[in-house]
């Protein structure tokens, strides 16, 4: 592992004003660290996304920046602990919860270092598209297809598209496919400058939807259920081939930085009554979405960069999407926003399997985690620790030597316990206290409905 890890070479060459990579993020909604075929998925055929693993990086300790949607897209846009902004949960429909305008995103950053900024898919950074909350064009984006929340009715054939505040009406096929078929036709009309592709796909959170010609795949599955979550995740994976062809074809894949993740583990099965597809998988981790432990926070990662990234590598260094925002301002050359705190750090040197310098060790807080009583978190190097929301009960973890969270090391590491406690009552003070400024109301947690 550590050899390949040495045979990894990113270039420190800065990029001139001309050469300004394109970039692409690629994101999933509830897949598992286990759902693909290059990690390890028995069953499900992903031709496409393990061609992309071969052909860049794979990230094994790859994070989201909290184990449930929303949270997870306000870290990703912003670069910042979502809490921060008063984003704790997923965002219910008219509950007045949305991404403030006072947040700097990735989009805008990227808009005023010369880029076309597109993005495509779900949203749910709002709570409704009613023109007083913010839309992905006011986050800085030139263009934008999205629904609020979820593809209605479903997967397949998508009636709830917004387009650039009008409705787009039904539109056909698969959402990951007519996703990326606006982004095609976005590329089409905007040529000339680097481009910031931000596609979020609706695959594979409920409710799931698999066209035929993916179910056709996996003639050997009797159960139902099953076929169409391994077929939807099939699916998507055709969608991510279909851009990529289109980037080789248009001889834009040299000069593009490609990065592929989801926004959180995989759903619990059967948490409510839509989740009967609900069959994603973890691999090795421990719990699943709405959990601080692995596998609601860990999630598969890749990044292809060419001449940048040595080609079927793998990094064990930990990268979040709060990275994305301070990663992509480097490789862009763009400022970053001066006016608010950033979590994130610029994480090429994972990419080379390479320690990241960090403003602080990653950390994570969800108030509503069914990981009780453990709904804080944070990661040191190789060490993990998880709190109570009272701060005063601790257990912890080598996350190197134990990838399941099987052995709590607490009692034995008393002084790291301590040192790692403390550090993580400092953030959590600076974030809550942040985060009720945010305007954002507080709301319970919604236990049923389409979330």
């Amino acid at each position: 592992m550590r050899l390949c890890l040495l045979a990894l070479v990113l270039l420190a060459t800065p990029v001139a004003a001309a050469e300004k990579p394109n970039i692409v993020v690629l994101l999933c909604d509830d897949l598992g660290y286990g759902d693909l075929g290059c990690f390890a998925h028995p069953k499900v055929l992903t031709p496409n996304l393990d061609q992309l693993a071969k052909d860049g990086v794979k990230l094994t300790h790859c994070y989201a920046a909290a184990p449930v949607c929303s949270p997870s897209r306000a870290g990703l846009m912003t670069g910042r602990v979502p809490n921060r902004l008063g984003i704790r949960d997923w965002i219910p429909a008219a509950s007045g919860i949305f991404l403030r305008p006072e947040e700097v995103t990735v989009a805008q950053l990227l808009q005023k270092a010369g880029y076309k900024t597109c993005h495509a898919g779900k949203w749910h950074l709002n709570s409704q598209f009613n023109g007083k909350e913010c839309t992905p064009g006011d986050a800085g984006f030139d263009h934008w297809l999205a629904t609020q929340n979820n593809a209605a009715p479903n997967h397949l054939n998508p009636t709830n598209f917004v387009r650039n505040r009008k409705k787009a009406g039904p539109l056909e096929g698969p959402s990951s496919h007519v996703v990326v078929a606006e982004a095609m036709q976005f590329l089409d009309t905007n040529k000339g400058k680097p481009f910031f592709l931000n596609l979020w796909f609706h695959e594979a959170h409920e409710p799931v939807m698999a066209a035929d010609e993916f179910l056709k795949l996996y003639p050997n599955e009797a159960d139902l259920d099953h076929r169409h979550y391994y077929a939807d995740v099939s699916q998507m994976d055709a969608a991510v081939g279909k851009l990529l062809k289109y980037l080789d074809d248009h001889k834009l894949r040299d000069n593009t930085l490609v990065v592929f993740s989801s926004d959180n583990g995989p759903e619990t099965h059967l948490r409510y009554a839509k989740a009967n597809r609900s069959l994603g998988s973890p691999g090795p981790l421990k719990g699943m979405k709405l959990h601080a432990s692995e596998g609601g926070l860990r999630v598969p990662g890749i990044v292809r960069w060419p001449g940048r990234v040595t080609p079927g590598t793998v990094s064990e260094e930990p990268v979040c999407n709060v990275d994305f925002l301070p990663t992509f301002c480097a490789v862009a050359g763009a400022e970053l926003p001066k006016v608010r705190t950033l979590d994130g750090a610029d994480a090429t040197p994972a990419f080379a399997g390479k320690p990241v310098s960090r403003p602080h060790p990653l950390y994570w807080q969800y108030d509503f985690a069914i990981s009780k009583p453990w709904t804080v978190a944070m990661r040191d190097g190789p060490w993990k620790l998880l709190a109570n929301a009272a701060l005063d009960k601790f257990e912890l973890h080598n996350l190197t030597a134990d990838t399941a969270e099987a052995k709590d090391l607490a009692a034995s590491e008393p002084d790291r316990v301590k040192r790692m406690a403390a550090e993580m009552k400092r953030l959590h003070a600076e974030v809550n206290a942040e985060g009720a400024k945010s305007g954002n109301p507080v709301v319970p947690v919604v236990k049923e409905g389409n979330k």
